[in-house]
């Protein structure tokens, strides 16, 4: 008779090699982008210029230095002022 699917066992994932070398890269460029997790006193990604969509909790950032997701509580050094329509 064939084995139960419900016999199988499923192992625990694993990190990959590639998920080693992007988190090192995403935190070389977090320490080159002073980027963190919380806000700096009013600047937060979400009411800066270069936050893509200031609807959501986690948007694109488009600046040149970044182009990732990121939270719109974090921060980082080139955080800018959104211009007055």
């Amino acid at each position: 008779m064939s084995e139960n699917l419900y016999d199988e066992v499923i192992q625990a994932p694993e990190p990959q090699p590639v998920d080693e070398e992007l988190a090192t890269k995403l935190g070389h460029l977090a320490e080159d982008a002073i980027l963190r997790g919380k806000p700096y006193q009013d600047e937060k990604c979400g009411n800066c210029l270069y936050y893509l969509d200031t609807d959501k909790d986690v948007s694109y950032c488009w600046h040149p230095q970044l182009r990732i997701l990121v939270g719109d509580e974090w921060w980082c050094q080139w955080w800018e002022e959104i211009p007055a329509s």
